[in-house]
């Protein structure tokens, strides 16, 4: 569980006290290391509040498991708002797909089940390893994984006139802050430009923001940018967001932050 503000921090004993009633857990990890912590005059701080937590847990998701690092990792490390959208990646095949910003590769896994050869790029060694034991644990020995910083990668593939089926971009929140926005919406442009240009006529790309700030009308409209100076005529055949378990208050618009969409090259 990950407490962000200074209000619900007295209430951490209590949500743990009804959490070990309604939830047949075995352990509880305090994973407080969110730097928003600071600006509520917190400590960043990662403990267990419950039981004896273990170093990795393993996640059955669709056709696939992957280890997650619980109090290392990213996040709570296992970025569970895409799970529909990645088990939504079995649905695919072909040739060769490329998962960008990949982390531990769950997104390359799925994409593995049906495809001759994924590559999944991440500018982590740490991260790629992972990837590397997720992947001997499913059995996959088409995946390959690349240690690159993203933005080059996609210019040296275009440039090499790489060609892919499916490309996963599932960039970090570029836009943390509404002052960022502007800059974010020139990066999201630029891997989505670069990306589609890497996809003959039917490839498919399967692009994500989690940056609220750029909303889902600024998500399309970036999209719309970037298609047109990469020549490319696309469509939108699916647009999907956050999984059921992140819902979305309409009072609080913070909470609809995920956008994701799936193109097609026409």
């Amino acid at each position: 569980m990950q407490v962000g503000s200074f209000a619900l921090e007295d209430l951490t004993p209590k949500m743990v006290s009804v959490l070990l009633e309604a939830v047949p857990v075995k352990s509880i990890l305090a994973k407080n290391d969110q730097k928003s912590r600071i600006q509520e005059g917190l400590p960043l701080e990662v403990k267990p509040l419950a039981g004896s937590v273990p170093e990795s847990v393993w996640v059955e998701e669709g056709a696939v498991r992957y280890q997650v690092d619980l109090g290392g990792g990213q996040k709570t490390g296992a970025f569970l708002d895409q799970r529909e959208n990645r088990i939504r990646m079995e649905g695919f095949w072909g040739d060769v797909a490329l998962d960008v910003f990949g982390y531990h590769g769950v997104f390359a896994l799925h994409l593995a089940k049906s495809f001759s050869k994924v590559v999944v790029v991440d500018s982590s060694a740490e991260a790629l390893a992972r990837a590397r034991e997720n992947a001997l644990a499913n059995g996959v020995s088409n995946l390959e994984a690349r240690e690159a910083n993203a933005f080059e990668l996609l210019r040296q593939e275009q440039k090499k006139g790489a060609k892919y089926n499916l490309v996963v971009l599932d960039p970090p929140a570029f836009a943390k802050s509404k002052q960022d926005l502007e800059r974010a919406y020139a990066a999201y442009k630029e891997v989505n430009l670069r990306a589609l240009k890497l996809l003959p006529r039917g490839g498919i790309l399967a692009t994500a923001s989690c940056s609220h700030h750029l909303t889902e009308p600024l998500f399309y409209e970036m999209l719309k940018d970037a298609a047109a100076d990469a020549h490319q005529t696309v469509r939108v055949t699916e647009k999907r967001g956050q999984g059921w378990d992140h819902p979305v208050l309409l009072n609080v618009p913070e909470t609809q932050y995920l956008k994701f969409a799936l193109l097609e090259v026409c």
